[in-house]
């Protein structure tokens, strides 16, 4: 790790711009910024749900999924790095399809709930998908790797398998939704 981060503040986004990694100065409500920011959030609501007691591959599963957050954040900070691929994604549609077996089919919408850690996924996949919009937003005005948007819309797909795993390892039944309820 080549940069330390000794001094925490440094005030030099007192005035409301920001660093990136390429040694630009960004405006702090800029689209990339934002991008940033909402991976951020999703990285640290999906800790919240690694501090429950959850099935032990989901929790390395979700820990691999952290670090990866770190590398989409990373290029969207600096365009000029590739870390996500298509290897990447298809790992996570793999691991979708693996959890999705030991399900039940659904017929009907289910309602965000199942327990604490479940609940908490449900979060992490709407910050998931907000995150994917922010970026495609950013890709309006900045080129940037397709794959980022692919990894974002397959792993909302994985939150939302994981957050009915997550259910049933609690205990708790899944809510359908009910037009007329």
């Amino acid at each position: 790790m080549p940069n330390r981060l000794t001094r925490i503040y440094t005030r030099t986004g007192d005035k409301g711009d920001t660093g990136l990694s390429t040694g630009l100065r960004v405006r702090k409500d800029s689209a990339q910024i934002h991008a940033i920011g909402d991976v951020d959030e999703l990285n640290s609501v999906i800790g919240m749900v690694v501090a429950y007691d959850i099935p032990s591959e989901l929790k390395d599963t979700f820990i691999y999924i952290q670090h990866q957050l770190f590398n989409v954040g990373a290029e969207l900070n600096n365009a000029e790095l590739t870390f996500m691929n298509k290897h990447i994604v298809k790992a996570l549609e793999d691991k979708i399809d693996a959890y999705n077996k030991t399900l039940s089919p659904l017929k009907n919408f289910i309602l965000p709930g199942g327990g604490h850690a479940a609940t908490t996924c449900h979060l992490a996949r709407a910050v998931c998908r907000r995150a994917e919009r922010t970026v495609v937003m950013l890709s309006e005005d900045q080129e940037l790797n397709p794959n980022l948007q692919i990894y974002l819309n397959r792993l909302s797909d994985f939150m939302f398998v994981a957050c009915r795993v997550l259910a049933i390892h609690a205990g708790e039944n899944e809510t359908l939704w009910s037009k007329d309820e």
